[in-house]
């Protein structure tokens, strides 16, 4: 029979719940922990991209099944395609929330490669001087970066505007020359709306995501790339 461990760790001791903290003072514990927790973020960041790129893909799929929905035959109904910008609509913010989130997670990163590993490829001064306290205070307290406003307008530029245009001008063909037999006004009425009273709706609902998608804000998302242009990285030799 063997002797009962008599070392136990206590994790409800004051010292124990600071267990970590020795890291914070000791280089050499510090340098070994920064691995470990970056790659964590990474695989994190990873996670969140997956799913932002599924949410994308299933609008996509609803856009797809719309079209062949609204275009199989002149007998189907042309408001399935604003079915399709509604549903579209939805993906849009679910997608918002989904990029706040992994936004969040990547400023963690950027910091870390910023001031931890930019440092050791290039030694010099750290660009923000309390980085460790920044990263301290997120982790404890996590927080969106980015608003809601320019989520959505970002995500509309990079996706989602093309997907809405492209409904826009799949439903105004449908209305007008995939059904030159009968009014454009009746070929665009929903049972119980005019077809001139969807038509107006419409046409705000494009001026509203255009106003969206291109007016001018100050950014705050943490962006992986400065500025749109290619720049050099190895040196012609």
């Amino acid at each position: 029979m063997t002797d009962q461990n008599t070392d136990d760790f206590d994790a409800t001791t004051t010292e124990a719940r600071a267990v970590a903290a020795g890291a914070g003072t000791k280089r050499d514990e510090f340098l070994s922990l920064i691995p470990h927790y970056y790659r964590g973020e990474v695989s994190q960041s990873g996670n969140l991209l997956s799913r932002l790129d599924l949410t994308t893909d299933w609008a996509i799929v609803l856009v797809t099944v719309v079209l062949a929905l609204a275009f199989q035959g002149p007998d189907s109904s042309a408001y399935l395609l604003l079915i399709g910008l509604i549903g579209v609509v939805l993906f849009l913010l679910f997608d918002v929330r989904r990029y706040r989130t992994f936004d969040a997670s990547r400023a963690r990163i950027r910091l870390l490669e910023e001031n931890v590993f930019a440092n050791a490829f290039d030694p010099g001064d750290a660009p923000l001087e309390e980085w460790r306290v920044e990263l301290a205070a997120d982790l404890r307290t996590p927080t969106l970066k980015v608003t809601f406003r320019e989520a959505v307008g970002r995500r509309l530029r990079r996706v989602y505007y093309a997907v809405f245009v492209l409904l826009g001008l799949a439903w105004v063909f449908r209305v007008t020359l995939y059904a030159p037999s009968e009014p454009w006004t009746v070929t665009a009425s929903v049972p119980g709306i005019s077809g001139v009273l969807i038509a107006g709706l419409v046409a705000l609902f494009f001026v509203a995501i255009t106003a969206l998608t291109f007016w001018p804000y100050e950014r705050e998302a943490r962006g992986e790339f400065h500025g749109e242009e290619a720049g050099r990285w190895r040196r012609e030799r």
